[in-house]
């Protein structure tokens, strides 16, 4: 870690400790979900705090491993909860990457542009266990998909359904429409080991209200990592190539000068600890301050990327920091 090897061990940090990372820092990446709202509730002050640290002259992004909507629907709830000053090429959903992974590594997407893809599918086509969010962003980015099978006969199964021949890439995102045909499918797809398998994230879970949980997209992996003896590559967080994609953004920021904000150790503090960038762990979320001192206090050098380098109770406790920079008067 650039400069919080003695900040280790889930202390939390306020005042004078948060205005020397504020100079310190030139981009700020934050989770989404947990960090900056919940649902369509915004997190009290967070939108105050995006939106000073762009009028500062601060880079932002916004690092999100949920893959249900389309760039340019988060860009509308940013600014439906208060985020003015977010554009859209701040924002790196895991399905967003997931699509420049396909186009410009796979290279699925190259040369489709405006060709018919239903007469002229080019290199491949793309299976895809996940919504219409994720298939509208790979959709944007021309990477051709096979199409849900909408005139296949009631009750079809493995056994009479078509396969399409021209498969290249199985993506497994979060589905709440996922039927056992589909995972059938993408297993047999799966038997080629020329076919990519990738995941747009490996959450297990997310929480929802009143104590429930939604199964995440790493629930769906693991099934189809069991069926097909294969290890999908994770595109979204902890994995390295989403931050490869806001660094191609913001090509002349080094990782020692960016802060990862996030509320999941397993994902959020990870994902900045593979990318070498100092992590912060905010208590709106899914982890505890509990959890990451277990991680600290573990023996095992694996738990190391878990543990969070500076804690807040809330993002919003950059806003006094923030407001003193900035003095009166400065901004709404």
């Amino acid at each position: 870690m650039a400069a919080a090897s003695a900040a280790k061990g889930c202390r939390k940090i306020g005042g004078a400790q948060i205005r020397a990372l504020l100079e310190a820092k030139e981009l700020f990446l934050f989770d989404c979900d947990g960090v900056l709202w919940h649902g369509e509730k915004a997190v009290a002050g967070a939108a105050q705090v995006v939106n000073s640290l762009v009028r500062r002259g601060k880079s932002v992004a916004f690092v999100t491993n949920n893959s249900t909507r389309p760039r340019d629907k988060y860009l509308r709830k940013f600014s439906r909860l208060g985020f003015t000053a977010v554009e859209l090429e701040h924002i790196f959903s895991s399905s967003y990457c997931s699509a420049l992974y396909l186009r410009d590594v796979a290279e699925l997407g190259a040369g489709v542009g405006d060709r018919d893809q239903s007469q002229d599918p080019g290199p491949g086509r793309v299976f895809v266990v996940g919504g219409d969010g994720l298939r509208d962003e790979l959709r944007q980015a021309g990477v051709p998909c096979v199409e849900e099978a909408d005139d296949e006969p009631p009750g079809a199964t493995i056994y009479d359904c078509a396969l399409a021949a021209d498969v290249k890439a199985v993506l497994v995102g979060h589905d709440d429409r996922l039927t056992f045909l589909k995972l059938a499918k993408a297993s047999c797809y799966l038997r080629d080991p020329d076919c990519l398998f990738l995941a747009t994230d490996n959450d297990p879970w997310h929480p929802l209200s009143g104590g429930r949980i939604l199964p995440g997209s790493g629930s769906l992996t693991a099934a189809l990592e069991v069926a097909s003896g294969r290890k999908a590559t994770v595109i979204g967080k902890p994995g390295r190539f989403m931050f490869e994609c806001v660094s191609g953004q913001f090509p002349d920021v080094e990782p020692a000068r960016c802060l990862m904000v996030g509320d999941r150790l397993e994902t959020d503090m990870l994902f900045g600890s593979n990318c070498g960038l100092d992590t912060m762990l905010t208590l709106t979320g899914v982890s505890g301050m509990d959890q990451a001192r277990r991680y600290g206090d573990s023996q095992l050098s694996a738990d190391r990327g878990f543990v969070p380098d500076y804690v807040v109770d809330t993002v919003a406790d950059f806003l006094p920091a923030l407001e003193e920079a900035e003095g009166p008067g400065d901004g709404p």
